[in-house]
């Protein structure tokens, strides 16, 4: 199993429930929200830092869930379109002087030869959350969104941290979400219960393949 928790959370199963129970077609958007600075300087570090690239990086997340709950693979996808007013591709030269390209700001929409839909979102200085959002198919108009960390989680920040100490942010912010893939994969090793919705190191190396296989695409529509 691997560690994808963004598999298990509230926020993905309140959205995917949600889209599914619509009574019209509908949109899904999986945004996921970075803090860094909108400066060159972080950025160049942020880039690389995370030489890998955003997709085999930060949206490799929602990419995962792409693959676990939409039958998005290599071999399935039958078009990716990206959004070029939301999204940046920028070359920035790092602190060790060399140059990389990445893209700052991300959105594209995977189609799927089984006529699945559904949008990836990513910012690298968007915030310090992951949103399902829905919206309209018709108009446009959202009609939900569920956000991770909930306000729950939120609350519960300042009791983790004077319990644990110093950590980094998403630590806190995405403790519930942790705990249940725990739970979820002790509790398959112990009774032999089904751990549904974890991934599987399957799952971990389509995910891979789909990152690898996007990011030129991506590259060049946004050239």
């Amino acid at each position: 199993y691997m560690g994808f928790n963004k598999n298990v959370s509230s926020y993905l199963t309140r959205s995917r429930q949600f889209a599914e129970n619509y009574s019209g077609k509908c949109d899904v958007t999986f945004l996921h929200n970075n803090n860094y600075k909108n400066t060159e300087e972080e950025l160049a570090e942020c880039f690389e830092r995370n030489s890998e690239g955003m997709l085999k990086n930060m949206a490799i997340h929602e990419l995962a869930i792409l693959v676990t709950y939409y039958g998005v693979t290599v071999d399935t996808i039958s078009e990716v379109k990206a959004d070029r007013e939301f999204s940046s591709l920028k070359t920035l030269k790092g602190p060790s002087g060399t140059e990389f390209t990445d893209f700052d700001k991300l959105k594209f929409k995977v189609m799927t030869k089984d006529g699945a839909e559904i949008n990836v979102a990513a910012d690298r200085c968007g915030g310090d959350d992951s949103v399902g959002i829905i919206t309209d198919a018709a108009t446009g108009k959202e009609v939900a969104r569920f956000s991770m960390p909930d306000e729950e989680t939120i609350a519960n920040i300042p009791i983790l941290k004077q319990k644990t100490g110093d950590a980094m942010p998403y630590f806190f912010t995405q403790d519930p979400d942790y705990l249940k893939l725990k739970q979820l994969v002790t509790q398959n090793i112990v009774h032999g219960t089904p751990a549904e919705g974890v991934a599987t190191i399957d799952v971990a190396i389509d995910t891979l393949k789909v990152a690898e296989y996007l990011t030129p695409i991506l590259q060049e529509q946004l050239k």
